[in-house]
């Protein structure tokens, strides 16, 4: 009889609807009910546990959870040793310093000797530690930007994504502590299910970052193209009946497209069709 497999997921915030996403891609049958706390996979044996995103590394490794979806940032705020399996790939952000506009700080080295509030407190402590500089670091939750405001601190350290909202608050970065984005994390307690499971996953991962690229084109000109699109070994060439054209398949990085559809219009391709691709095993 087969061991279940538990996974922990984001029950909210950020990560949770992408996670969601992610594992009905991969092939998991589930519902994910707004208040349900463990969810049993329909067509596998998986439990998925779905619980707070920052006590995810510590469910991992005290062996609640086999497989955890949680944040770079929040690994390194638990200290845990666990193995990161997968980046997923979203819920991309740094764990970032930032002062009032008006501060005269503009570096990390700057901060010896004053007050930092942050959610991340030991993440901050290790990396000012590690630099030998020598902070206060001011334990917070919620609402970190408004402690420079409130004569808390003379600085912050906090999630960014796009620094809206530290603008919005008169606040400006000056350095990053941490880069983080949604990781898959395991205690090392892996088995043939969870490796499984894994490979599921990081074929969707892997595909969301190709397309599968097909076009026609003159003989002539099947080697200009090859070398544009090599493909995961090689393209496929297939020879079109007529015998002056054929059929060139390649499978490429979703970020070059947007150079390779005029190059390879150039170099004489036709019917140029860019899909998706929902699962990939390189």
């Amino acid at each position: 009889m087969s061991e279940t497999v538990r996974l922990a997921v984001p029950n909210k915030g950020r990560l949770k609807g992408p996670s969601v996403e992610l594992l009905q891609a991969a092939g998991l049958n589930f519902e994910a009910g707004e208040r349900a706390l463990s969810v049993r996979v329909a067509n596998a044996d998986i439990d998925l546990l779905f619980v707070r995103t920052e006590d995810i590394p510590e469910l991992v490794s005290d062996g609640v959870a086999d497989l955890g979806i949680t944040g770079v940032d929040l690994l390194a705020e638990s200290g845990g040793d666990l193995d990161v399996l997968l980046e997923l790939g979203y819920g991309r952000c740094r764990l970032a310093a930032a002062v009032p506009n008006a501060s005269e700080l503009s570096k990390a080295d700057d901060f010896a000797g004053k007050r930092i509030a942050t959610a991340h407190p030991g993440v901050t402590s290790r990396y000012f530690s590690d630099r030998g500089i020598d902070v206060t670091v001011v334990p917070l939750r919620g609402s970190v930007e408004v402690a420079t405001k409130l004569g808390v601190a003379d600085g912050i350290v906090d999630l960014v994504s796009t620094g809206s909202t530290l603008r919005v608050n008169g606040l400006r970065e000056v350095g990053t502590l941490l880069e983080s984005q949604a990781i898959l994390v395991s205690g090392g307690r892996g088995n043939g299910a969870v490796d499984r499971i894994a490979t599921a996953i990081g074929s969707v991962v892997a595909a969301r970052r190709k397309r599968y690229l097909l076009l026609n084109a003159p003989n002539e000109s099947v080697e200009t193209i090859s070398d544009l699109i090599p493909g995961l070994s090689a393209p496929t060439v297939m020879p079109l009946a007529g015998g002056e054209m054929c059929a060139i398949h390649s499978v490429v990085d979703a970020d070059d497209v947007w150079h390779l559809l005029p190059r390879l219009e150039e170099a004489g391709g036709r019917g140029i069709l860019v899909l998706p691709i929902e699962q990939l095993i390189p």
